[in-house]
């Protein structure tokens, strides 16, 4: 078996992968996990000023904290955080898995071809999974711009925090609703709060749980059923 590292960015995400990874065997037998999580609160302004490189420091600095505890590889349970691992820059200190690879890859497996994105606002506006997406012939469909707006602000203001509220689980259906009407066939949840205010009992649409596909990709890994990912960083590609 393999030790996973964990970089956490955004604490509730980061738990929840945790936790996914742990139970995944379904028995009290896991591979060996070691998480860092540097506060989200230190790279906040950098988000704001659109300086990814800074924000890459400081998750390479996480990532070198678990290769020194003894991990082989590294996830990152936060897809925003993808946007700046993604830049050109030195090597990453451990390969790792990318969480919209994972998530386009369960997404052409499932065989839907239109898929709803629900995330950050650097997310939704970002092109990462319309890359990782467009890759598998499968469409991406980020909701409008106010549903936009209202989907970062639940993460930012209320998910992030540990707040989950019948409120904005009420207004997130209605935004799933919106994509319904948009002709999607699944709705990707690419904050890895999301899923602990949509699941599949409540959601108009199937959905793709980013953290517990990431986790349970992170599971096959270390227990050695696939082969150990060989991205570091910078622009992913199928043979990074």
């Amino acid at each position: 078996m393999t030790h996973l590292g964990i970089v956490g960015h955004s604490a509730e995400g980061a738990a929840l992968c945790f936790r996914t990874f742990c139970l995944a065997s379904g028995v009290d037998d896991h591979p060996d996990v070691t998480m860092d999580c540097i506060s989200m609160a230190r790279a906040i302004p950098s988000w704001e000023a659109g300086d990814h490189a800074a924000v890459r420091e400081i998750l390479a600095t996480s990532i070198d904290r678990v290769a020194r505890a003894g991990a082989g590889f590294f996830v990152c349970p936060d897809n925003t955080a993808h946007l700046a691992l993604e830049i050109q820059g030195p090597p990453l200190p451990l390969p790792g898995l990318h969480i919209a690879a994972v998530v386009a890859a369960e997404a052409a497996r499932r065989g839907y071809t239109r898929v709803g994105i629900l995330g950050t606002r650097f997310t939704m506006d970002g092109p990462v999974y319309p890359r990782m997406l467009a890759a598998q012939g499968i469409a991406a469909v980020p909701p409008d711009f106010d549903d936009r707006r209202y989907v970062d602000a639940v993460i930012f203001d209320e998910l992030v925090n540990g707040i989950v509220s019948e409120e904005s689980r009420d207004g997130y259906i209605d935004v799933i609703e919106r994509l319904v009407a948009a002709g999607c066939d699944a709705v990707a949840l690419v904050c890895t709060e999301i899923p602990l205010l949509v699941t599949d009992d409540v959601s108009p649409l199937p959905t793709l749980d980013s953290t517990r596909l990431l986790a349970r990709a992170a599971y096959e890994v270390a227990a050695g059923r696939v082969p150990l990912p060989t991205w570091r960083g910078g622009p992913f590609t199928d043979e990074a």
